[in-house]
């Protein structure tokens, strides 16, 4: 079993380049690494928060791309999918993704649920939330 999460988000990019950049800069991320081919352009890449990791690469097309709408321009601007990261300081958090420019879907607010959180898109709108709400803290019940 892995040292870090089992499950890994996989996003598609137009320009992976920029985005590994960005995705550092705004949101925390470590470059945990980067595979590039001869023209030094971006075509894996594996990002790291914490004990999780998030892998991008440029949308490729292909078998893949005909099932899986990978760049939310291609579904009017929705995301098929959005991202959740647990941070310990959400407004400081939300501070340097704005200051980055990153779109805001949902400023910092608290949850009914526990915890806060805010929302927003990327450069080129996958969606994202961050909040200090931990469901791995929380005792499940059984049935």
């Amino acid at each position: 079993m892995p040292n870090g999460s089992v499950l890994i988000p996989c996003l598609a990019y137009k320009d992976a380049d920029a985005e590994v950049d960005w995705l550092v800069r705004a949101f925390g991320f470590k470059a945990h690494a980067v595979y590039r081919d001869e023209a030094g352009q971006v075509v894996h890449a594996e990002l790291s928060f914490g004990n999780g990791m998030i892998m991008i690469g440029p949308d490729q097309g292909g078998e893949f791309g005909k099932r899986v709408m990978t760049l939310p321009e291609r579904a009017d601007g929705r995301c098929t999918q959005t991202i959740y990261v647990v941070v310990d300081d959400v407004d400081a958090h939300y501070a340097r993704a704005a200051a980055a420019g990153a779109e805001t879907i949902i400023a910092p607010r608290g949850e009914s649920y526990g915890g806060r959180s805010y929302s927003v898109r990327d450069p080129e709108g996958h969606a994202w939330s961050f909040g200090s709400y931990d469901p791995w803290t929380l005792t499940v019940a059984k049935d």
